[in-house]
């Protein structure tokens, strides 16, 4: 098979766009004949654009020579010139589910590092084989639609984007590629480890590969024009405010409520399909009624909905002289450390003055971010309100867990 060329994948990434004029790239690299091809091709891709690339190395520190192999790796790369950093998973290590967290532990390391190093392309050498493995796992888990449109192309991280430009490539052309450039590669013996599902379809030579990618695909096309629906309707219907909280319109959809209350509750999963649906018709029935979903509140307020944050099932005010910089609560992310304590202003047990009261309900009031110290409230950055006397306060972002909008499914 023939290797995978650079003109090919200039145009696998421009299938992806969005990049600045001097691209910066960072590239997830395991040692593999998948990774490493891709480093190189991403080196050469980014060097004609005036730009650079970094590879990154994770030891996960799961085998005895793991950080050997992580510098055998590293030596590789910079005998072709390719910037590298070494990134090490620490800590302990569970006894069940290691593939899963060791998975959570590279992109945590990866994205981390990115936003550290202000990268904002991320580059990960799954390919279509992988892809095709996917879907024939979430089939078997019986996964939904959105499942089975396999993964996307592109994914949003908190600070980088998620590249996968290789998700149409064969894996034999990667491994072609190193053959003709004579270049080692690392050979993970959890590869061929039946004890994993995704071995077990590699041994198996996956006959079902080809018919699973072309339902992928049909599943994919499907997916983009419902997300693209849900944005547009989103848009049309939601005002998401930067305090965390959202006005919807009555009418808004099962959906589009279920996906607030992922977005303003900041939970890590979203909400049963079921409770979003009861939530949507008790709405409906009774539009006089406030109603709780995964973490928030849904207020009817002057013919619409208003969404906050449930002040009762809120993360406890925090110290950010001792935590420095946090995302409290799942959803603020804030520049420390400074000599404040960061709640909701409904925890502080503190008033703002009459005068800088904003023309805001109570319930929202209450929900506000606020600083304090030990004078009394200091501060409540949304509404611009700083006591007197005071310098500047620590900024804070709005970034839940899960965004309202983000990066649609792309295919490739």
């Amino acid at each position: 098979m023939s290797p995978l060329g650079d003109a090919e994948f200039a145009a696998a990434m421009a299938a992806l766009g969005g990049f600045e004029p001097a691209p910066r790239l960072a590239v997830a690299v395991s040692g593999g004949p998948d990774s490493l091809a891709l480093a190189i091709l991403a080196e050469r891709w980014a060097r004609a654009r005036g730009g650079g690339v970094t590879a990154l190395v994770v030891d996960h520190g799961l085998r005895p020579d793991s950080a050997a192999e992580a510098r055998r790796v590293g030596a590789w790369l910079a005998a072709r010139g390719i910037a590298h950093a070494l990134l090490e998973w620490r800590g302990p290590k569970p006894a069940t589910g290691i593939q899963e967290a060791a998975r959570a532990a590279r992109y945590a390391l990866l994205a981390e590092w990115c936003r550290a190093h202000r990268h904002l392309h991320l580059l990960t050498a799954h390919h279509r084989d992988d892809q095709a493995e996917t879907v024939l796992i979430r089939r078997r888990a019986g996964s939904g639609p959105d499942g089975l449109a396999g993964m996307p192309a592109v994914r949003e991280l908190a600070g980088c984007r998620l590249l996968r430009p290789l998700l149409g490539i064969a894996r034999p052309r990667l491994a072609a590629l190193l053959d003709a450039l004579g270049q080692d590669f690392v050979r993970d013996p959890s590869n061929a480890d039946p004890a994993f599902e995704r071995a077990r379809l590699r041994l198996a030579g996956a006959p079902a590969a080809a018919a699973a990618l072309a339902e992928a695909r049909g599943f994919a096309r499907a997916r983009t024009a419902r997300e693209a629906a849900f944005a547009a309707a989103a848009a049309r219907q939601v005002a998401l405010y930067p305090a965390g909280f959202a006005v919807v319109a009555a009418a808004a959809g099962a959906e589009l409520l279920g996906r607030l209350a992922h977005t303003v509750g900041g939970a890590p999963y979203p909400p049963r399909r079921e409770r979003v649906a009861r939530l949507h018709e008790s709405l409906a029935a009774r539009p006089d009624r406030a109603r709780t979903l995964g973490g928030c509140r849904f207020v009817p307020w002057r013919g619409r909905i208003v969404v906050v944050r449930e002040l009762g099932l809120a993360a406890a005010p925090v110290d950010l002289a001792a935590a420095g910089a946090v995302v409290w609560d799942r959803r603020f992310a804030v520049a420390g450390p400074a000599p404040f304590t960061l709640g909701y202003l409904g925890q502080s047990g503190l008033a703002l003055p009459a005068a800088a009261r904003p023309a805001l309900p109570g319930f929202v009031r209450a929900v506000l971010p606020a600083l304090w110290d030990r004078s009394g409230l200091a501060g409540v950055p949304f509404i611009d309100y700083r006591r007197a006397g005071l310098g500047n306060l620590p900024a804070l972002l709005f970034r839940p867990c899960m965004p309202l909008s983000h990066a649609g499914f792309t295919v490739v």
